[in-house]
C-alpha cells in the first residue's frame, strides 16, 4: 500500500493529474524488463490510468517478462492490425480481436478476401504505424453516447454487442489510437512504439457469435516484446509445420477424410487403426487396474434423458438438432456419456458395499463444429471419448480424486509428455449459475488443492470452470514445448441431485444417502490425442505404438524364402512386420523404410541366410549387428512389453 502520490513529499496538492505512466517511468529497471501495465487496487489497468486523487492505493506494476503483460501486448497488436486493415481495405466491419494462447486474432467482415498474400502489405502498414507512435487513449463513454458513436462508424456487430452483452453497463470503454476507435475493455499498452515484434500467421473462416449466416474472416498473428523471442517462436512454428499431423497423417497413411462421408468425420486407415487400438488396449489395462468396469451405451438418446439434467445440451450451438423417430418421440446424437452412465447406476438399488462404483466407456459422441474451425484430428464432428464416472461416498472422494490424478499423471508420462501441471477449475463470481452450495465448492476446492500438493503437482488457477462442480485440467508440454490440456477430473453436484436423477445408496445406517459423482477423462478424445501424438513423436512412434514395428529387407530375391520364414515367426509372436522383397538395391529399401519411420529393419543377405541369423538396423543409430532370430524377437518383445521410449519424442 502506497501513500497517494498527489500528496507525497509536498505541502500542497498537485493540480494536474498523475498517470501511472508517470510513476512507471521512475520504476523502469532496464531496457529488457519494463512496466507495461499495473494492478491498481486489485484491477489490471493500463498505464494511461489516472491515479486516484485521494486515499491510499495498492499498486503493482506488470513487467514485460510476465504472462499478463504479454497478453496485453498481443491484444494491443490485434488493434494495430485492425487499424492497418481498415486503412488498406474499404468497408471493414469489426468483430472481436482478443489475445489468445501464443498470439492474437481479429475477426473482420469486408468485401476483399484476405489471403496470406496480403500479409506483407498489412504488416508493412502496421510497422509504419508503430514508427509513427501514438498513445492508446482510454475513453470511458456513457452507453447511449457509445451507441451513437458506433452507429456513425457503421460498426453493426460492435453495436449489437453493446446492446446485448453490455446492456447492463451504464458506461463502456473505448480505445483510440490515431484515427482508429474501438469498443474494448482493454487494457492496452501505452504507446504503439512498443508493438515492434509481430508476425501475421494465418487466415481462417469464422462467424459472428456462432451464427453461420454471418461469416467473418479471422486473421491470426503473434507478437512478443523482443525480437529474439519472436524468432524463437517462429522457429518452433516452422518445426510444428513440418510435424503437422495433417501432413504426416497423409504421408504415413494413418487416417483420411472424404467429403462424401462428411466434413470432420474421421476414416481410420489400417495403420492409424493400429495406433488407436494400441492406445485403447493401454487404457483398458490401466482402467481395469484401477478398478473401473467397462460399460457400453447407445450413441443416441431420447431428448427427455437430457431434460432430466436441467440443462439442454441439444439446444447448444455445438450440438446437432433433434430428430423425430416416431410421432412426438425425439432423439438426439449424444454430446456426452454422463446421463447414460447415471442410468446404469440406477439399474438397481445400490448399497454402500458397492461403492466406490467406477464405470468407463470409449463412447462415440457428436458435436457440431463450424467448418472453418475443423482442424484435422484435433477438431472434428464425431469423436470417441474415454469417459469414466465414479460414484462414491463423501468420505471416499479424496482417495478417488487422488487415484485419478495418479492415473492421469502416469498416463501422460508414459507417452513422454513433460512439465505436468494442474489447472484448477474453481468457482468465481462471474454470474454463472452453479450447482451445489458455496460451502460444497469451498470444501472440495480445498480438498483438490491438498491432493495436488500431496502428489507434488503444481496447481495454477483459471481453468475452464464446469458449473456442475469444481475440478482440474491436466496440462502437459509436448516435444515442441507446446502446452496441451489432456484429461479432466471434476465433481458433479448436478446429476446426482434431487432436481436431476436423484441418485441414492443405502448407507451403513440403513438409510438412503446421495453419492458423490466424479467425471474423469484419462486422455481426452482418441482423435485429438492421436493428432497431438503424431506431432509429439513427429510420426516416429515408439515400438509399442508403431503401426509397422519391423521391416524385413532382402539383399537379393534369392533370400526371399528365408525372409518369409522370419516374417511368419515374427507375426506369430504378435510383432507387426512388413517384408520388402522388391528387386531394388538395399540402399534404396533402407531409405524408403527410414522415410516411412519403421523403428527396426532386418537385413537378410548371404551371411544371414547361411547362419540362420538376422542383421538388425535401428532407424536412428543404424546397424546393431547380427542376432539369432529368437534373440531378435526377445529384444523387440521386451521393448514392446515395457512400452519403452527408446528416444526422446520427436527424434527422427
Amino acid at each position: 500500500m502506497l501513500d497517494n502520490p498527489h500528496f507525497k513529499n509536498t505541502s500542497t496538492p498537485t493540480l494536474f493529474p498523475v498517470r501511472l505512466s508517470d510513476l512507471a517511468s521512475k520504476s523502469r529497471p532496464n531496457s529488457t524488463r519494463f512496466p507495461v501495465a499495473a494492478c491498481l487496487n486489485g484491477e489490471v489497468v493500463g498505464l494511461q490510468t489516472i491515479v486516484p486523487t485521494s486515499g491510499p492505493i495498492n499498486l503493482d506494476f506488470l513487467y514485460s517478462d510476465s504472462a499478463a503483460a504479454l497478453e496485453i501486448l498481443r491484444h494491443s497488436t490485434a488493434h494495430l492490425m485492425a487499424r492497418a486493415v481498415m486503412r488498406l481495405f474499404p468497408n471493414v466491419q469489426l468483430g472481436f480481436g482478443p489475445s489468445v494462447e501464443n498470439g492474437f486474432y481479429y475477426d473482420f467482415s469486408l468485401e476483399h478476401q484476405i489471403t496470406e498474400a496480403d500479409f506483407p502489405q498489412i504488416e508493412a502498414e502496421m510497422r509504419r504505424l508503430t514508427e509513427q507512435g501514438g498513445t492508446f487513449e482510454c475513453l470511458i463513454i456513457p452507453r447511449e453516447k457509445a451507441e451513437r458513436i458506433l452507429e456513425s462508424m457503421n460498426q453493426p456487430m460492435k453495436l449489437e454487442h453493446l446492446r446485448t452483452n453490455l446492456r447492463e453497463f451504464p458506461t463502456v470503454f473505448f480505445y483510440r489510437q490515431g484515427e482508429f476507435l474501438d469498443l474494448s475493455r482493454g487494457p492496452h499498452v501505452l504507446n504503439a512504439r512498443m508493438l515492434q515484434h509481430f508476425k501475421l500467421l494465418s487466415v481462417a473462416e469464422s462467424n459472428w457469435k456462432g451464427n453461420t449466416q454471418k461469416p467473418l474472416q479471422r486473421v491470426y498473428g503473434t507478437a512478443f516484446f523482443h525480437e529474439n523471442e519472436l524468432e524463437k517462436h517462429l522457429a518452433h512454428l516452422e518445426e510444428a509445420r513440418k510435424r503437422d499431423h495433417r501432413i504426416l497423417g497423409k504421408h504415413l497413411e494413418l487416417y483420411s477424410f472424404d467429403p462424401r462421408v462428411g466434413s470432420g468425420l474421421v476414416l481410420w486407415l489400417p495403420k492409424g487403426a493400429v495406433i488407436r487400438q494400441q492406445i485403447e488396449a493401454f487404457l483398458v489395462e490401466r482402467l481395469t487396474g484401477y478398478g473401473f468396469q467397462r460399460v457400453y451405451s447407445p450413441e443416441i438418446g431420447r431428448a427427455g434423458l437430457y431434460r432430466i439434467t436441467g440443462k439442454n445440451p441439444y439446444d447448444s450451438e455445438s450440438c446437432y438438432p433433434l430428430f423425430e423417430v416416431e410421432r412426438n418421440d425425439c432423439y438426439v446424437l449424444r454430446p456426452t456419456c454422463g446421463p447414460q452412465h447415471v442410468t446404469i447406476y440406477q439399474n438397481h438399488p445400490r448399497s454402500y458395499r458397492e461403492l466406490p462404483l467406477r464405470f468407463f466407456e470409449f463412447g462415440n459422441v457428436c458435436r457440431y463444429e463450424p467448418s472453418g474451425e475443423l482442424s484435422g484430428l484435433k477438431r472434428v464432428r464425431a469423436f470417441t471419448r474415454n469417459d469414466t464416472h465414479i460414484f462414491c461416498e463423501p468420505t471416499q472422494v479424496a482417495t478417488e480424486f487422488r487415484r485419478c490424478l495418479e492415473m492421469l499423471r502416469d498416463n501422460l508420462r508414459m507417452f513422454g509428455f513433460k512439465n505436468l501441471r494442474i489447472q484448477t477449475c474453481f468457482r468465481s463470481e462471474n454470474g454463472v449459475k452453479y450447482s451445489g452450495t458455496q460451502e460444497q465448492w469451498e470444501y472440495y476446492e480445498a480438498m483438490i488443492l491438498e491432493e495436488c500438493r500431496r502428489l507434488g503437482l503444481p496447481a495454477i488457477p483459471n481453468g475452464e470452470v464446469h458449473p456442475e462442480g469444481p475440478g482440474i485440467d491436466f496440462v502437459a508440454e509436448d516435444s515442441l514445448e507446446r502446452d496441451w490440456h489432456f484429461g479432466i477430473i471434476h465433481i458433479d453436484f448436478n446429476l446426482p441431485s434431487e432436481e436431476s436423477f436423484d441418485l441414492s445408496y443405502v448407507g451403513t445406517d440403513n438409510h438412503l444417502h446421495r453419492p458423490v459423482m466424479l467425471h474423469c477423462t484419462p486422455l481426452d478424445s482418441f482423435e485429438r490425442f492421436i493428432g497431438v501424438l503424431i506431432e509429439h513423436f513427429a510420426g516416429a512412434f515408439p515400438l509399442w505404438l508403431a503401426p509397422e514395428q519391423v521391416r524385413i529387407l532382402i539383399v537379393s530375391p534369392k533370400y526371399e524364402t528365408y525372409a518369409l520364414q522370419i516374417e511368419e515367426a515374427l507375426r506369430s509372436r504378435g510383432i507387426r512386420v512388413f517384408g520388402d522383397y522388391r528387386s531394388e538395391k538395399i540402399g534404396a529399401k533402407i531409405r524408403r523404410a527410414q522415410l516411412q519411420l519403421a523403428p527396426y529393419m532386418l537385413i537378410i543377405g548371404e551371411r544371414e541366410a547361411e547362419g540362420k541369423t538376422v542383421a538388425i538396423r535401428d532407424r536412428i543409430v543404424g546397424s546393431l549387428g547380427n542376432f539369432t532370430l529368437e534373440s531378435a524377437i526377445e529384444l523387440f518383445l521386451k521393448e514392446i512389453r515395457e512400452k519403452t521410449l527408446k528416444y526422446e519424442p520427436g527424434t527422427v
